[in-house]
């Protein structure tokens, strides 16, 4: 939901969108020809659904919903409406279909539906007061939003494809290099932390950012930096994957269906590890975070005599100052740019960690937004006070299931515009596949 009153600037509006779309075009055109149909993460549709799902979701918001207006292909609208979120493989299977239409005919109806969204941002009532779907523009919001979160859906599921169905691109290097820093933890003292957004705090925020949420933390002590692949192979190497007691019951259950033995990026040719990049293996990076499933998270810092940190601890350590107040950002209120953290799409990999310490948070901890989503404890629910939002009432409401677990910060692929304080993202915590990583906390009694 919108919750600022503004004034549109179409023109950025525009801009904005047509960012959005070549973005899109050039993550496409990263896959082969032959790759496009096939389904890089079995829980997800094929490469080709979301080709045709970000202009139709748009048109379907925009154009169809909140104006009105007749759209382009009521079939392919459909088809391309929503994505898919199953448990397991099985569960995707029956959510699939064996037939897509071809690229130029996806293309064809993505660029009808460019045109009638340029039109709309250019002439139709974007901002319509008391409107469900265009109150404050928020679907013209919703849109722009959702397909900035796609690229980076994309960006990790083509992570997944064979190399010889990508093409690389100039700029796919990797800097590998770095130290892991000596382990270091910050006290936090108890405090509050606010959770979401006030109406008028922010010019646009998903339905669960909202109401504001102000919760007592107790103190605590934080680990500095994120953990690094090299202190993840210590617990690796010391049988962590077999001891099943660092494991709650369904992650263990999991972890021995999957026979996981390492993290999801890993990759052990001989005696060398590697670790499985966009589009090379490299010998793996010791100070990179070590990219994990939320129940490889838990696991690890309960073998370290610790846990994950709740959403809330998350806030206090990346938001709060010892004065009482709060920041916008980590690093305080300056806008995010590349001295801040790793993020908007400005490499293909992560960094060593505590390489951006310009963005760190009051108690000095490093890393809280850029360079991997950071892992909590907490469940993903809504505020007391939620309202599903009108232009996607399914956005969230459909995720508070127990099923799922609240991520923070922001990974090389989430876009600038969505580094605010109240975001929020989550997935089930058997996820393997997203760009996150964890820090772990103590109680300090």
């Amino acid at each position: 939901m919108t919750t600022a009153a503004t004034t549109l600037d179409r023109q950025a509006l525009a801009d904005w969108y047509l960012r959005n779309r070549q973005r899109s075009r050039q993550l496409f055109d990263l896959v082969r020809p032959e790759a496009y149909d096939t389904r890089p993460i079995p829980l997800r549709h094929p490469v080709v659904f979301y080709e045709g799902h970000l202009p139709a979701f748009s048109l379907n918001t925009l154009v169809k919903k909140a104006l009105g207006r007749p759209g382009v292909d009521e079939r392919l609208e459909r088809l391309f409406a929503r994505g898919i979120d199953p448990e397991d493989e099985a569960s995707a299977s029956r959510s699939g279909r064996s037939e897509w239409p071809s690229r130029d005919e996806v293309q064809r109806f993505a660029g009808q539906c460019d045109a009638l969204i340029l039109a709309a941002l250019a002439n139709a009532p974007l901002e319509q007061p008391g409107h469900p779907l265009l109150h404050e523009a928020q679907a013209v919001y919703a849109m722009l939003e959702h397909e900035a979160m796609h690229h980076e859906t994309m960006v990790y599921m083509w992570h997944q494809l064979a190399y010889e169905h990508k093409q690389a691109p100039a700029d796919a290097g990797a800097d590998g290099g770095g130290t892991t820093p000596s382990p270091a933890r910050a006290a936090v003292p108890f405090g509050r932390a606010t959770l979401g957004a006030r109406p008028g705090e922010v010019p646009f925020g998903w339905d669960n950012e909202f109401p504001s949420h102000i919760v007592d933390v107790p103190a605590f002590e934080i680990d500095v930096h994120n953990v690094t692949n090299e202190q993840f192979m210590d617990f690796v190497d010391a049988g962590g994957y077999r001891q099943p007691e660092w494991w709650d019951p369904a992650a263990l259950a999991w972890a021995r269906r999957e026979r996981l033995e390492h993290p999801p990026f890993w990759t052990r040719r001989g005696e060398t590890w590697k670790w499985r990049g966009m589009f090379e293996e490299i010998d793996l990076p010791a100070a990179w975070p070590v990219y994990v499933s939320q129940a490889e998270a838990a696991a690890y810092a309960r073998w370290k005599g610790a846990r994950l940190p709740t959403e809330a601890e998350y806030h206090r350590a990346a938001f709060a100052e010892p004065s009482g107040g709060e920041r916008p950002y980590p690093w305080g209120h300056p806008a995010p740019d590349a001295s801040r953290g790793l993020f908007d799409f400005r490499s293909w990999n992560p960094v060593a960690v505590g390489r951006h310490p310009a963005g760190r948070s009051a108690w000095g901890v490093h890393d809280l937004m850029g360079n991997g989503w950071e892992w909590t404890s907490s469940e993903f629910a809504p505020f007391d006070g939620f309202r599903p939002m009108a232009s996607y009432p399914e956005y969230s409401a459909d995720f508070f299931d127990g099923q799922h677990v609240v991520m923070k910060g922001a990974s090389p692929a989430t876009a600038s515009e969505l580094l605010r304080r109240s975001f929020r993202n989550w997935f089930r915590p058997n996820y393997p596949y997203v760009y996150a990583t964890f820090r772990c906390v103590r109680s300090i009694e």
